[in-house]
């Protein structure tokens, strides 16, 4: 949903985290969750200098993720708390590959391309139904995340980036099941929850690379 790009630009941001250049991790120097090569292709295609990618602000990061992202993996016309863990996984590892594993769990041809087929899918699933995909789409994360040859080094912070600090579904946990879960229930209610977020780990970050993580401190409701 369009609506809820602002919330999950701010989780994206948080499991991001700040400038990081692992020599482990095979996206290279990274910030707010944009590569160097992402930043000098968004650059060029705006007719503009080259600039390192440290130190790029807030607001370029998240039209970067906006149009990079977010939105070739339809994340304005999926249901509510599908698009945030459709959207992370596209951040952390790439369009296609989450577009296809929402497919896989969705049932529908699998091309790498959330068009028509995929949309519709989605939006025909019951209440329950989104909440299953969720689950279903992070735990095929979890699967192909471990499958990869930097797990030992980032799998950690992948885990605690996908599926928070305790297993299962909590209110108050920062995993992105947690956070779509609950987002998915309060876009059903009459009120909004709006997540405040706690102190980011130090050592994880964008991944085939890595992860950050926050935790949920409080919720608070307001009118919806």
């Amino acid at each position: 949903m369009r609506s809820n790009y602002p919330q999950m630009q701010r989780w994206i941001g948080l499991s991001e985290g700040g400038f990081i250049d692992h020599p482990d991790d095979p996206g290279g120097a990274t910030d707010r969750g944009i590569t160097q090569a992402t930043f000098d292709a968004w650059r060029r295609r705006l007719g503009e200098p080259l600039e390192p990618v440290r130190g790029i602000s807030k607001a370029e990061a998240e039209r970067i993720i906006a149009f990079q992202y977010l939105d070739r993996v339809g994340a304005d016309e999926l249901p509510a708390g599908l698009d945030y863990a459709v959207a992370d996984f596209a951040v952390n590892s790439g369009v296609s590959r989450a577009a296809r594993e929402l497919q896989r769990v969705l049932g529908v041809t699998v091309d790498g391309v959330v068009g028509v087929q995929t949309l519709a899918a989605a939006n025909r699933l019951s209440a329950q139904g989104v909440e299953e995909v969720i689950i279903a789409l992070c735990e095929g994360r979890m699967a192909f995340l471990k499958r990869l040859r930097h797990w030992g080094t980032f799998g950690r912070g992948w885990t605690r980036r996908v599926m928070g600090e305790r297993p299962g579904i909590q209110h108050r946990d920062n995993g992105v099941i947690d956070r779509a879960v609950m987002l998915a229930r309060a876009t059903r209610s009459t009120t909004v929850n709006t997540l405040v977020p706690g102190p980011v780990r130090a050592g994880q970050g964008k991944g085939d690379p890595t992860a950050r993580s926050c935790a949920l401190t409080r919720m608070f409701r307001r009118p919806a």
